[in-house]
């Protein structure tokens, strides 16, 4: 039979995914899937194996240098560097030449993200304020962005783009808080030697950047050094990612934007090894939670520190965002997205309380070494992330009315 080759069956998979989920819903899909691997082991008879592995302790020595850390720890510490990294970089292109570059259009979801962050922490707090899980008010903080743009694909080309770039917006900048919520409030000690190294290599390499050095081989070559003084300096080591992402040069001076930067190629570089490597191991290493009363945690669907995840996720993010929203258009400082509404403003709102990914990540770093209090944040995150996204969707897709299809957008100029 003659013809042109089959593709390889990778190729065909990613392909036939593409078909099935639209646009950025295949990332989130694949994070699902990898969260309910992670649950059903956890709670399998092969439960002992899954938390075996990842206590694996894997040493690295280098000369001097020797570290000695659990799987789990190497994914929470390097791997996800790498995202946080991805995170630096998408915040700066963002703010430097994006949504967030114009304050008219970044007032909106600067405004809604502050809200979206406050009120959760708020509510969690209220239920925890005296009890053993008062260290976790920032769990309910963060917003997925992979999972919650995903589910905004999956509705299709209906969605107002303005809303797209809404959440999209609104999540960077609850990232950016996020990571100053991890550097000030979850850094359990501090070495000023340690430290100064890092900020130092950090100046040295902005200054390489004001000057006009392009080259990215020179930024990654500092990469592992930074990453090693910051995680010996007590701030977590995943701050490293988001100190090098924003240090990477984003075009020539007096240039604010061109295609071919630096940071424009490590980005679109990263994207699918954080997409497909990083995102789905942390899951998987992350969401096993057991139910029941294994291990002396009956009650974890019930307890305060669940309550305060699911509450705050489920209804804090759309209370905090649709009422800082409103108040930012009341006073004339943003307005809504073209062709958007308050009740489909709403809807974005509820899926925004997508948490997953971040805060699984600071509820590892809020119970370090309690087990029991980790599994009911992370009970608390699962629920209220599934049913933000599982009511936002509906509701989003409510206020667009059902079988409608979309307006073509007038062009911007």
């Amino acid at each position: 039979m003659t013809g042109a080759p089959a593709r390889p069956f990778r190729r065909k998979t990613f392909d036939a995914l593409r078909e099935l989920f639209p646009g950025d819903a295949v990332g989130g899909v694949v994070l699902l899937a990898c969260a309910a691997v992670a649950l059903a082991w956890a709670n399998s008879p092969w439960a002992d194996a899954y938390f075996a592995l990842l206590h694996v302790h894997l040493p690295f020595d280098i000369g001097a240098l020797g570290l000695e850390l659990s799987l789990l720890h190497w994914i929470n510490d390097l791997l996800m560097a790498v995202f946080f990294l991805a995170v630096g970089l998408e915040i700066k292109r963002e703010f430097r030449a994006g949504e967030l570059a114009d304050p008219r259009r970044a007032a909106l979801p600067i405004a809604g993200a502050l809200g979206g962050m406050l009120v959760p922490a708020a509510i969690y707090a209220a239920l925890n304020a005296r009890g053993p899980g008062a260290s976790g008010w920032g769990i309910p903080m963060a917003t997925d962005i992979a999972f919650s743009l995903g589910v905004l694909a999956l509705l299709g080309s209906r969605v107002p783009r303005g809303l797209t770039v809404f959440l999209a917006a609104l999540a960077i900048v609850d990232d950016l808080g996020a990571v100053l919520v991890i550097a000030l409030f979850y850094t359990a000690r501090l070495d000023v030697g340690s430290l100064a190294v890092a900020a130092s290599i950090v100046v040295l390499l902005g200054f390489l950047a004001r000057f006009g050095v392009r080259r990215l081989s020179v930024y990654l070559v500092a990469a592992p050094f930074l990453w090693w003084f910051v995680f010996h300096s007590g701030v977590h080591a995943t701050i490293a990612g988001v100190l090098l992402g924003f240090v990477i040069p984003l075009g020539k001076a007096g240039d604010p934007y061109i295609h071919d930067s630096p940071l424009e190629a490590l980005e679109h570089a990263l994207k699918p090894w954080v997409a497909w490597l990083v995102m789905p191991v942390f899951a998987l290493a992350n969401a096993g939670v057991r139910f029941g009363t294994t291990e002396g945690n009956p009650g974890s669907l019930a307890g305060p520190i669940a309550a305060g995840c699911a509450l705050g996720l489920f209804l804090g993010k759309p209370l905090g965002i649709v009422g800082l929203s409103w108040l930012a258009v009341r006073v004339g400082a943003a307005r809504l997205p073209r062709r958007a509404d308050w009740g489909k403003l709403v809807g974005v709102a509820m899926i925004a309380g997508i948490g997953f990914t971040m805060s699984l990540f600071v509820a590892a770093l809020s119970f370090r070494g309690d087990r029991m209090l980790e599994d009911q944040a992370k009970v608390g995150v699962l629920l209220g992330s599934l049913a933000s996204g599982v009511a936002g969707t509906y509701f989003l897709a409510r206020a667009m009315g059902r079988g409608r299809s979309a307006e073509p957008e007038p062009e911007v100029r």
